[in-house]
């Protein structure tokens, strides 16, 4: 069985987070470099990443999460926040740093560019909000698996008010939007949930050849 195989069947949504054990900063810089390699359509990455380290904020967004422990009791709070409303000035951005970074005119790729434009900017405000939310999870998915190899826990969590976080963090100012959440640290030895099989669709349920 791979390496990465095993890290999978290792890790689990952590219900119980020991708050005493803390991720190291070399740690968490490994972390973010893998979230900064992530994949994302057009290599756009239209998202911020926040790490709300204040404990006092993270105890004002707990209500805001279900009054789930975890994010309270978590090393870190990691928030993927949506770009709304991404438009020209974003993938201006985008050609900007790729051709200082390459090397080459802009010239090169205004093409590609007009042709982001004329597929990004035309698609209506919802459909574009949508697509810039959906671009956090691959984002995250990078998170999970890097932490894994760290056997450091990452709960994935779906279970929070956007509207609440975006106007506790300030968000909507920034033009971003609460997307998904993770929280970020190692499991409590009560934590019940690490003992559990993990329950998935078998392989004949799961794939579809054709």
């Amino acid at each position: 069985m791979s390496q990465f195989n095993k890290n999978a069947k290792w890790r689990y949504a952590t219900k119980k987070f020991d708050a005493s054990k803390k991720v190291s900063q070399a740690d968490l810089e490994t972390l973010k470099e893998a979230i900064q390699l992530s994949a994302s359509s057009y290599g756009l990455q239209p998202y911020k990443v926040i790490f709300v380290d204040s404990p006092e904020l993270r105890t004002q967004l707990q209500p805001a999460a279900w009054g789930q422990s975890q994010i309270v009791d978590a090393s870190h709070l990691v928030v993927f926040a949506n770009i709304t409303n991404i438009g020209d000035t974003e993938i201006d951005e985008y050609f900007k740093s790729l051709t200082e970074t390459r090397g080459i005119p802009m010239e090169a790729v205004q093409g590609y560019s007009d042709f982001m434009k004329s597929k990004i900017t035309t698609l209506p405000l919802e459909a574009r909000n949508t697509w810039t939310s959906k671009q956090t999870y691959l984002a995250l998915g990078n998170l999970l698996n890097a932490a894994a190899e760290l056997n450091i826990d990452v709960t994935p969590m779906e279970g929070f008010d956007p509207a609440q976080f975006n106007q506790i963090l300030g968000l909507d100012k920034l033009g971003l939007n609460a997307s998904v959440v993770a929280t970020i640290g190692y499991r409590h030895t009560e934590d019940d949930t690490q003992h559990y099989t993990k329950v998935r669709k078998s392989k004949e349920e799961l794939f579809i050849n054709l």
